[in-house]
C-alpha cells in the first residue's frame, strides 16, 4: 500500500487542518467539520475517478482539497455568492489575496485596472480594494456585494484609485476616510455585449476583463487544474479577472481566469476554463477600464 493510500482520513483533516491554520473551539465543533471534511474529501475522490452520477462529461480537470474543505456546499455558497457585478449603465499580472466573503467584486474590479495601467505606463502598481469596499457606495454593499461598472464610476469621479500600500486592504468595510493620493486613473469604461466571447477574446487579447460568473458550484469550489468543463450553470454569483487564453496541443481552448481565493485554490490561484462554450455563464457580463 502506498503511502497516500495509508494515511487515514483523520490524519488527513489532522494534516490539511495545519497546512491551512485551522482550529475549532471544541472537539464538538472539530468533529462536525471532520465529518465535512470526509464528504468532501470523497466527493473529490467520487469525480476524480470519473464516477460522478453526471452523464456524458469528459471531465479535462481534477479536483482537490482546499481551505474549504471543511465547508458544506450551502456554507460555501452563503459566504461566497452575492458578489454581484451586474451591468447597470449603457455606458460603453494580478494579486493575492485572503478575500473576505463576497468582496470579489473589488478585487476584480481592481485586477482590471491594475492590468491597463500597467500595459499603459509599464509599471505594475498595486491598487486598493479596500478604497472600493469603503467608498464605492453607490449601489456598492461593500464586502457584501459590488458592481464592477459602479467600482469603474467611482474611480472616475474620484480621478483616481490610492495604492495598496496608502490604503491597506483590512478584510472589513469600513468608513470612507481621508483623501488619499491616486496612483492610477480610468476616463471611461466599456461594457461588453452579452453572451459574445468573440467580442470578449478581442477585449482580453488588449488586457484584462472583469467578469461575472456562477462559481459556487461544488467542482468550482473544489477545483485544483486542468481545463475545467463540468457541470456549472448561469447564476451569476462570483466576480474574477480573465486575464488571458490559449489552446492545449489536443486543441481545446481555454481561458485563463485569476480568482481572487488565494494560492491553495486551483492553479496556484488561477483556472483555465474551456472557452467558446459559454460556461458558468462567462461572457454574459462583461466589463473593461480604459485609462
Amino acid at each position: 500500500m502506498n503511502e497516500a493510500a495509508s494515511i487515514s482520513i483523520a490524519e488527513k483533516h489532522e494534516k490539511w487542518m495545519a497546512e491551512h491554520g485551522r482550529s475549532y473551539k471544541d472537539e464538538l465543533e472539530k468533529d462536525m467539520r471532520f465529518k465535512i471534511f470526509k464528504q468532501n474529501l470523497e466527493y473529490i475522490d467520487k469525480v476524480n475517478n470519473n464516477n460522478n452520477s453526471n452523464e456524458g462529461i469528459n471531465r479535462t480537470y481534477k479536483l482537490g482539497t482546499n481551505q474549504f474543505s471543511d465547508l458544506t456546499n450551502a456554507e460555501f455558497r452563503a459566504s461566497y455568492a452575492g458578489n454581484s457585478m451586474a451591468i447597470t449603465s449603457q455606458h460603453s499580472s494580478l494579486k493575492y489575496q485572503n478575500l473576505t466573503p463576497t468582496a470579489c467584486w473589488a478585487f476584480s474590479a481592481v485586477a482590471a485596472v491594475e492590468g491597463i495601467t500597467q500595459i499603459s505606463s509599464g509599471n505594475l502598481i498595486r491598487l486598493s480594494e479596500q478604497q472600493l469596499l469603503d467608498c464605492s457606495s453607490n449601489g456598492n454593499s461593500g464586502c457584501v456585494e459590488g458592481k464592477s461598472d459602479i467600482a469603474f464610476k467611482y474611480i472616475i469621479k474620484n480621478q483616481g484609485i490610492a495604492t495598496e500600500a496608502d490604503y491597506p486592504y483590512h478584510q472589513v468595510q469600513g468608513s470612507c476616510g481621508r483623501k488619499h493620493a491616486t496612483a492610477a486613473k480610468i476616463s471611461s469604461y466599456e461594457v461588453l455585449p452579452s453572451g459574445d466571447e468573440q467580442a470578449l477574446l478581442k477585449a482580453v487579447s488588449m488586457q484584462p476583463v472583469s467578469i461575472n460568473i456562477e462559481g459556487t458550484g461544488p467542482d468550482f469550489k473544489n477545483y485544483k487544474g486542468g481545463i475545467f468543463n463540468g457541470v456549472c450553470g448561469t447564476q451569476l454569483d462570483h466576480a474574477v479577472t480573465i486575464i488571458g487564453f490559449g489552446t492545449t496541443e489536443d486543441g481545446t481552448k481555454y481561458w485563463l481566469i485569476k480568482n481572487s481565493w488565494g494560492d491553495t485554490w486551483g492553479e496556484a490561484g488561477y483556472m483555465r476554463i474551456q472557452r467558446d462554450e459559454g460556461l458558468c455563464g462567462i461572457g454574459t457580463q462583461a466589463a473593461y477600464p480604459i485609462t
